[in-house]
């Protein structure tokens, strides 16, 4: 079918954005066959009237930062979820001077992909640090697991005990589980004995949902943003279930000397270029596996295997990759630091004896080194 355009454009009459049946990861989806229904709702308004669950809808930097402004002017509790295996690049930068006084509490996700044997408290603290690295006050740090429901209870706790009379906004980068805490938000705190019409949600501002609660307030569902520096946004949906682990992780341990080379599939690369023979272990996916190498041999072994021994992605999908870019790193001595490789994990220096290393990934991909998290 044609669908409308120009002045004839439908909106969602649910929370106002314009339908398309494009893309269905994108806001105002609709697909084509529900286009002649009355009223017309997109498919994240139909599945929060219908099944009381919300879906993830993304946009990009600009827009995400142009909704995000809207909240510094508002009476609002802000929920802020993080990828504790992608910490540093789902944290939204600058979040303090857009929330303005608004309490937030960070709830960090994902506490599953974790080895069992991991010292919370030092999770914690380490969130506490990272936050005051980057400027962010917080009311509250809740460590949760959406997959395990596990840290949840706390979380709500935390809602109840800081929201008073206030809306909750829930903010996040896409695939860190917003979806799944706005879900559990609508069961702990809608008026679940009533059903939920659409013109309960009114279409006050666009790429947002007004899910109603049982006291008069609003869920404010925001659209994830797209962070185009994680492994997440560039590789092939085909790939993603690959570079994104759904187990807990299970450490790899590499005893190397300076001009060895790990790789990770074709994905990424690491390079102990300098530095006395130490242990480094990596925590990624089990699926992506590792390959280690000479630092001389490194540069033709991709020429030759990348698609084949170095896998995945196969030859095709790496061709849709950007080309790598080369980043170097000097882990000082008396220090113990990751080297942090956003959406594909992070490789712990053991040792405290100093060392020169190198990271070669897609460019635009966030790299650095931070304090060790485990």
């Amino acid at each position: 079918m044609t669908l409308p355009t120009g002045g004839d454009i439908k909106k969602c009459s649910g929370c106002g954005i314009p339908l398309q049946s494009a893309a269905q990861d994108k806001p105002g989806y609709l697909p084509e066959k529900a286009w002649d229904r009355d009223p017309v709702i997109c498919q994240r308004c139909f599945r929060i009237k219908n099944y009381n669950e919300a879906s993830s809808v993304t946009v990009d930097q600009d827009e995400f930062l142009r909704l995000l402004g809207q909240i510094g002017g508002k009476n609002a509790l802000v929920i802020h979820i993080v990828d504790l295996f992608d910490f540093e690049g789902s944290l939204i930068s600058g979040l303090q001077r857009f929330v303005g006084n608004n309490p937030v509490v960070l709830a960090v996700n994902k506490t599953d992909l974790l080895p069992k044997v991991t010292n919370w408290n030092k999770v914690l603290n380490w969130v506490q640090k990272q936050c005051k690295e980057h400027g962010l006050r917080t009311e509250d740090i809740v460590l949760c697991s959406a997959k395990k429901n596990q840290g949840f209870e706390r979380l709500l706790e935390m809602v109840g005990q800081h929201r008073g009379d206030r809306d909750v906004y829930v903010v996040g980068a896409t695939n860190v589980g917003k979806s799944s805490l706005i879900n559990r938000l609508i069961r702990d705190y809608s008026d679940l004995d009533q059903e939920l019409t659409v013109s309960r949600y009114p279409g006050t501002t666009l790429d947002m949902v007004n899910i109603p609660l049982d006291d008069g307030r609003y869920i404010i569902d925001t659209p994830g943003i797209v962070y185009p520096w994680r492994y997440s946004e560039v590789v092939s949906r085909e790939d993603l279930g690959t570079v994104m682990p759904e187990n807990p992780l299970k450490p790899m341990v590499y005893q190397l000397n300076e001009g060895q080379t790990l790789f990770f599939g074709g994905f990424g690369r690491f390079d102990f270029l300098q530095g006395e023979h130490q242990s480094f272990t990596c925590f990624i996916s089990g699926r992506l596996g590792i390959h280690r190498t000479k630092l001389e041999r490194a540069d033709s072994l991709f020429e030759e295997h990348a698609g084949e021994l170095l896998s995945p992605p196969t030859k095709e999908r790496l061709e849709e990759l950007p080309e790598w870019t080369r980043h170097e790193i000097r882990i000082p001595k008396g220090t113990r630091q990751d080297v942090f490789i956003s959406g594909l994990g992070w490789i712990k220096i053991n040792g405290e004896q100093g060392a020169l290393v190198a990271v070669h990934a897609p460019k635009g991909i966030k790299v650095l080194s931070r304090p060790s998290l485990i």
